[in-house]
């Protein structure tokens, strides 16, 4: 049940383009399944609404900065005190204390001070928009994960539990992959010498002929003996079992060869050879692959278009798409 505000709702049912109708694209992905309630928190009418509704879960999440749900009058221990069995999850920025607390701040400020955009950079290094809200998921999936252990934990102790989680708290340790010598007490790592970001021959893009790109996906030392030998340069193995940033006259090498034949040769050619290998498709082109009808990824429903649940439950394996709810459908508007 999504709790709104009366009149305009959550603000993402104006995010736009695209449209589908006079629905947002975004908004119907993320809220499908869902059913809508409108309430005034700040009206009588509408606590005792939301109270009924708190008396009757499971659980409560919320994302409003730190302390707005205690100024209201449904703070955790409010909560708790009706619900003892509650699980209550806060999601924001910077977590519910410390001195970054009530600092504002969406997806892009977070992964700046997180120092992803530090590696989320271009040859120049200069910083660029990432293309992923990682903060974003990294707090949802955190979230999903510790709702679901305390739900576990509830059924032992009996009680709830409250859930503190921040985007920056859940983004941090996704960059133990590359952030290794900052994490050990050195400096920070740059790009071009970290085997995931740049500087690794056989984990890199490369242009082709046609403007297009192709990435070599996988460092293993099986396929860049597959893939030189094929290409008439075994003698360069060695090359590609170097440290990262110790490969770049491979780099190039391999740059002048991808750019000699367009994308779609390159697809060919590879098709029968054993290397971590794909093209780099745009949305269009990766929606209307056979992989993703195939698996069913792709699901019209009431007329719009949705990306599939990822998860598949063996004893029931469709994909159920419920209806987008409208805004307050739920039966009850409490509130001006």
């Amino acid at each position: 049940i999504k709790v709104e505000r009366p009149g305009s709702g959550d603000d993402t049912r104006q995010w736009g383009p695209p449209f589908v109708g006079d629905e947002s694209a975004y908004f119907l992905s993320i809220n499908r399944n869902k059913r809508s309630i409108t309430l005034n928190l700040k009206s009588e009418e509408g606590k005792q609404a939301l109270w009924d509704l708190i008396e009757s879960a499971d659980i409560v999440l919320e994302n409003f900065r730190p302390g707005t749900m205690e100024k209201l009058g449904f703070g955790y221990d409010a909560v708790a005190a009706r619900n003892p069995k509650m699980v209550y999850c806060s999601i924001s920025a910077f977590g519910q204390e410390g001195e970054l607390a009530h600092h504002p701040a969406h997806d892009m400020a977070v992964q700046a001070m997180a120092g992803f955009l530090s590696v989320n950079d271009g040859p120049d290094g200069m910083p660029v928009v990432p293309g992923i809200p990682s903060a974003d998921m990294a707090a949802g999936l955190t979230g999903l994960s510790a709702v679901l252990m305390a739900l576990i934990g509830r059924e032992k102790s009996g009680k709830g539990d409250y859930l503190d989680i921040a985007m920056f708290d859940s983004l941090l340790p996704w960059s133990v992959h590359t952030a290794g010598s900052a994490i050990a007490g050195g400096d920070s790592p740059k790009s071009q010498g970290q085997r995931s970001l740049g500087g690794a021959a056989f984990y890199n893009v490369y242009e082709t002929a046609d403007e297009k790109h192709i990435v070599l996906g996988g460092r293993e030392e099986k396929f860049a003996r597959n893939l030189l030998t094929a290409l008439g340069h075994e003698g360069r193995i060695p090359e590609a079992l170097l440290p990262a940033g110790k490969q770049d006259e491979l780099i190039k090498m391999l740059r002048s060869i991808f750019a000699q034949k367009t994308r779609d040769e390159w697809v060919d050619w590879f098709a029968d050879k054993d290397i971590a290998f794909s093209p780099v498709l745009d949305y269009r082109e990766a929606l209307d692959a056979a992989h993703v009808a195939e698996r069913g990824l792709l699901i019209e429903a009431d007329g719009r278009h949705h990306i599939a649940p990822a998860i598949r439950f063996g004893n029931d394996p469709r994909a159920h798409i419920g209806h987008v709810p409208e805004l307050g459908e739920k039966g009850r508007d409490t509130g001006d």
